[in-house]
């Protein structure tokens, strides 16, 4: 029944996951902007998860850092892009340097409307087997009750 009902929730809300998400991230930029020692570990944390997802900033791309976008965190100062990357197409001059143009907010919504499908069908492909388990073994009781 659990897993029933959160397939169908995922199913109703799926719309309203952006409107979440922007509302959580936008609460995070303040961190990116803060100086403080909590705010530099989750720029750290933001910092490589850009490095690895191409994008920059959380809602606003540049602008979320503040002050903080010319910080350098392990030898790399935020947002930079590499020569690689600028070939592709995914950068944009900033200043000096070449910046991910992609906010990472389209990065994480993109990743989750993808794989919200794989979740809900997964959840309701084992409520299916869970309720032919559960008539299958009501049959083997009622044939063993008989005999």
């Amino acid at each position: 029944i659990l897993q029933v009902a959160g397939g169908v929730l995922g199913a109703v809300y799926k719309p309203q996951l952006e409107a979440g998400l922007n509302l959580t991230l936008t609460e995070a930029v303040n961190l990116l902007k803060d100086n403080t020692e909590n705010a530099k570990q989750v720029q750290e944390s933001w910092q490589k998860f850009q490095l690895q997802s191409q994008c920059c900033g959380l809602v606003d791309g540049t602008s979320d850092w503040g002050n903080n976008i010319n910080l350098v965190i392990d030898g790399k100062k935020i947002c930079e892009c590499e020569q690689k990357y600028q070939e592709e197409n995914l950068c944009i001059p900033f200043g000096d340097r070449y910046v991910f143009k992609q906010p990472c907010k389209t990065v994480i919504l993109d990743f989750l409307q993808k794989n919200m499908d794989i979740i809900m069908g997964i959840a309701f492909g084992m409520a299916v087997i869970e309720v032919l388990g559960l008539v299958f073994s009501m049959c083997l009781y009622c044939q063993i009750q008989r005999k």
